[in-house]
């Protein structure tokens, strides 16, 4: 173990992190990292996460959080227990994979001095590398939820050893896109444990949501809600759209961009927009949910190193890149979700450092710009191009200062009762079944079970009757009595012969003397009919071959 008193700058440390009770060998790693004090999230959240309470804490982006949670998390896990196969003793979830990759690298880096293991597993590669290293068990596991339950599911991982859940990004792992995958994993981790969550931004309808998941939590905020770093400096070009392509360009050539972070809202538009900016002789590159993890891992790995000088992303990135003193960050789209534009921009001036936010900003994105000043509680100043005046332009108004509502939760859907005749089945694409194939569906007396079995009786009948139908003819069909002269034989309704089929009854019987398309029309007319009553096919529906008769069920005289 590294001696305080032999490094001059291991002392300083000492002297600013010596309060929040960290041990040497942390210590040591921090001051390595080069930082000499520790920021006021970490100042605040440290203390509570080594008490083992619950924390929930907010905090701008760039301000330490991740250090805020791993470092206590760290000193923890270094005094317990040994962790046994399959096992994993503190659990980190992510949003994206990127985030969790920048995680997995803070823990490794803290903890190199400690006998701890940590590991990373995330969708896009292959699962069974990871299923391998994950035989001897972690301390730390940082993992996207998707991926979680795959490993889960596959009994390659368990968690009768887990002590702390940690939320990094809670509020983005709350919403609706991974709320189904959380609450799954809320009931495969143990009841007794520590909860941490961390993000830049909580709204309320989140907070709320989140104290059904921590117990008694410590809520730590270093700055207002949604508030955006004061060393980030925003302005924006108003522009009509289908110029903001050649405005980027302009822009990037003319203040010589050498690292610009652009944001897209959708995948097809990054796309477009990375071959727009090579054909202007800027080395660019998309990365976004739709290409795979090894071109994103090296997309990002050829900006960080200069290698591409534009890196157009869509929010995925918003919550993971962590580049050190990137100096612009350009909003080619305003998102649709006012608090994701806090975290884009939040990709610049992290640290302490300097940078600048530019949005390029058309008259149909004014709405989203009014939610986004609205948000941040100021207005983004407006500064015109030469040569790029928009025809649309951007409307203004003042600053809304009222508080923003939070949403109203969804109503619950109403529990679906037992599976009615009639109805499609919800549980399979092929719909309704039969009796006794479905266990929801309960049999009645129905049109859909009497038009069903009518069907399946009828086949015999048809046959005949199909093969009768070259042979018939309104003077010579032999009735059911036998008469062969074509005339229909002298019997009243009440001496009308009557079939009833065992399911309720319809009456089946059938004139003859016409022709078969005088047949089959009458036929499929009294089968609706008498299916509506409950009673199947009628009779006449065998005449779809022009010989209908008042015959049984299977169509025999």
């Amino acid at each position: 173990m590294l001696v305080p008193h032999s490094f001059p700058r291991f002392r300083e440390i000492i002297l600013q992190f010596d309060a929040l009770g960290l041990s040497p060998a942390i210590l040591d790693a921090v001051a390595e990292k080069g930082y000499s004090k520790p920021s006021p999230i970490q100042e605040k959240a440290i203390p509570p996460v080594l008490a083992g309470r619950d924390v929930m804490a907010a905090a701008q982006t760039g301000t330490g959080k991740t250090a805020g949670f791993t470092l206590p998390l760290l000193q923890r896990l270094s005094d317990g227990p040994r962790v046994k196969a399959n096992q994993v003793r503190a659990l980190v979830l992510t949003p994206t994979r990127e985030l969790a990759a920048q995680v997995g690298e803070n823990v490794a880096g803290y903890g190199k001095n400690l006998p701890l293991k940590s590991e990373v597993v995330f969708g896009g590669v292959k699962i069974n590398p990871q299923m391998m290293r994950l035989r001897g068990g972690v301390d730390v596991l940082v993992a996207t939820p998707g991926r979680l339950l795959d490993l889960f599911n596959q009994n390659a991982i368990r968690f009768d050893q887990l002590e702390v859940l940690i939320l990094d990004e809670a509020d983005r792992m709350l919403d609706m896109g991974f709320i189904h995958d959380i609450r799954k994993i809320l009931k495969i981790v143990p009841e007794q444990r520590q909860n941490l969550m961390f993000s830049a931004t909580f709204s309320d309808d989140i907070r709320a949501l989140a104290k059904t998941i921590v117990r008694d939590p410590v809520e730590v905020s270093v700055t207002p809600p949604n508030s955006t770093a004061k060393s980030v400096k925003q302005w924006l070009v108003p522009v009509d759209k289908k110029q903001k392509s050649r405005l980027l360009c302009h822009l990037i050539h003319e203040h010589d961009w050498q690292q610009v972070l652009v944001f897209s809202r959708t995948k097809h538009g990054a796309n477009r927009l990375a071959k727009q900016l090579e054909a202007a002789g800027i080395k660019a590159a998309a990365i976004h949910g739709n290409k795979s993890q090894g071109a994103r891992t090296r997309a990002l790995a050829d900006f960080k190193a200069g290698t591409v000088r534009a890196l157009v992303a869509t929010d995925i990135a918003a919550r993971g890149l962590d580049i050190d003193q990137l100096p612009q960050v350009v909003n080619y789209d305003l998102p649709n979700v006012a608090e994701d534009y806090v975290h884009r921009i939040g990709r610049t001036g992290r640290a302490g450092a300097s940078g600048q936010a530019v949005s390029l900003v058309c008259a149909d994105e004014a709405n989203d710009l009014f939610g986004i000043e609205r948000l941040i509680q100021q207005l983004i100043p407006r500064q015109l191009v030469d040569g790029f005046e928009p025809q649309h332009n951007v409307p203004e108004r003042d600053l809304d200062t009222r508080p923003i509502k939070p949403k109203k939760p969804k109503k619950p859907k109403k529990p679906r009762g037992e599976h009615q005749d009639g109805q499609r089945s919800g549980d399979t694409a092929r719909g309704h079944k039969p009796a006794g194939k479905n266990k929801r569906h309960k049999a009645n007396s129905g049109s859909r079970q009497g038009r069903d079995d009518g069907k399946q009786r009828q086949s015999t009948g048809n046959k005949k009757a199909v093969n009768g139908n070259a042979k018939a003819s309104p003077q010579k069909v032999r009735d059911a009595n036998g008469d062969i002269d074509g005339n229909r034989p002298d019997v009243s309704n009440e001496n009308r012969p009557v079939v009833f089929d065992n399911y309720g009854g319809g009456r089946r019987g059938g004139g003859r003397g016409k022709s078969g398309g005088q047949q089959r029309n009458q036929g499929r007319s009294a089968g609706r009919s008498s299916g509506r009553r409950g009673g199947g096919r009628s009779g006449g529906q065998a005449g779809r071959g022009g010989n209908s008769r008042g015959g049984d069920v299977n169509g025999n005289r």
